[in-house]
């Protein structure tokens, strides 16, 4: 590969192991904006990955969320092969670890007990999205490979002390073992549809005392004097983003914390992107007091975001979970995902699933250091997937 000069001037470079006339096409460039690419090109790579989208990532840099300011400066890569866009993989200069769910705030520490610099570090994922996805956005193995050796040489020639790829597809992980990197497991809890016609049908489901207690928390919010509306599409208004963004501040006030995402965003793509788009509103005597906020595709449903404006018992189980749900078998939606972590959602019938994700450190010793933890990890994730399976929220385990 020839010297890749620094990321801010955008250059194009040879991807790796280029040879011969057609291999000689095969060019990578890095762009610190989606707003020179064309959102067809660019979609045609992400498929009917909501996430993906040029609308969803645009919108994310363009309001500001995720931007150098707040230390996700984009870096993607673009590999153009005779003069089309035939692959793309979105990248990120990190200056902390914050937004990513993938937690390695510990090997930030160690690094800086050594006098070691950890950040910046170079991240590819879709920021604030525990979603599994495409991370190598390419049909084909060989500009699969490509990618990764570009952003391999991205991470040394910029300095980076790491690059890390969240939440990657099975199809991204074979080739990042290929290029050497670690490879670390992580759990999600998901809610699968068997084909209930109804939320009953899914209830008769379960044990008997899982079953009783979720009819009992949903008794106590409709006693309370909650009903429910689901919104989609077009059909959610400028006064609803405003209240559902009043919602989402308050809840991350009250966490004493920052919102990672803002008004501005949540409308650019609900207008982007209004098909992908649920929101969940919960009022009460004709006033509306919380709402949670669904992304979705044909065949899954992810909750998102969530936020109330009062604090009333067992509301966000409603609104995040059973609401969903119900929106799931209704829709005919094959597969809910209820965000990062949480053991308890399995007793609101959301199994276990292993997640993945991916870590290069230039560091040797570092590198080994964390290669012996991960095995000691996966040892211990493992057992505890285990103990996860014998908590079997349904009557036939």
């Amino acid at each position: 590969m020839t010297q890749l000069p620094h990321a801010a001037t955008r250059p194009g470079f040879t991807a790796a192991g280029a040879c011969g006339a057609h291999e000689a096409a095969v060019k990578l460039h890095v762009a610190s904006s989606l707003a020179h690419v064309a959102p067809t090109d660019w979609n045609r790579l992400a498929g009917n990955d909501p996430f993906l989208q040029h609308a969803f990532l645009h919108a994310l840099h363009e309001t500001g969320c995720a931007c150098a300011d707040t230390g996700w400066a984009p870096q993607f890569l673009l590999l153009h092969d005779g003069g089309e866009l035939a692959g793309a993989m979105p990248l990120y200069l990190k200056s902390h670890s914050y937004g990513e769910y993938v937690f390695d705030w510990a090997w930030a520490d160690a690094y800086h007990r050594h006098g070691i610099e950890y950040y910046p570090k170079l991240l590819s994922a879709v920021p604030f999205t525990p979603v599994v996805g495409a991370r190598l956005l390419a049909p084909h193995t060989k500009h699969r490979d490509q990618l990764v050796a570009g952003a391999l040489e991205l991470a040394r020639q910029t300095g980076t002390s790491s690059l890390h790829v969240l939440f990657p597809a099975a199809t991204d992980l074979e080739c990042l073992a290929g290029h050497g990197f670690l490879l670390r497991q992580g759990r999600q809890f998901h809610w699968r549809n068997e084909n209930y016609p109804d939320f009953d049908a899914f209830l008769a489901q379960l044990s008997h005392d899982k079953r009783k207690k979720i009819r009992q928390e949903r008794r106590r919010v409709r006693d309370a004097g909650f009903t429910f509306r689901w919104l989609e599409g077009a059909g959610i208004g400028d006064g609803d983003w405003r209240f559902f963004a009043r919602c989402y501040r308050q809840t991350y006030r009250e966490h004493h914390s920052a919102p990672y995402l803002n008004l501005e965003f949540f409308s650019r793509i609900g207008a982007a992107m209004p098909d992908n788009i649920v929101m969940v509103c919960a009022e009460r005597e004709g006033n509306r007091i919380a709402a949670s906020l669904l992304i979705r595709n044909d065949t899954r449903i992810y909750g998102r975001h969530w936020g109330a404006i009062e604090h009333h018992p067992l509301l966000h189980f409603e609104a995040c979970y059973y609401q969903s749900i119900e929106y799931a078998i209704a829709r005919g939606i094959r597969i809910f995902e209820g965000g990062a972590q949480g053991e308890h959602k399995m007793a609101r019938g959301l199994l276990p699933v292993t997640t993945q994700s991916a870590h290069w450190l230039a560091h040797p010793e570092f590198a080994s250091a964390v290669e012996k933890f991960l095995d000691r990890e996966t040892t211990l994730m493992e057992q505890h997937g285990r103990e996860l399976a014998a908590r079997n929220p349904f009557k036939a385990g």
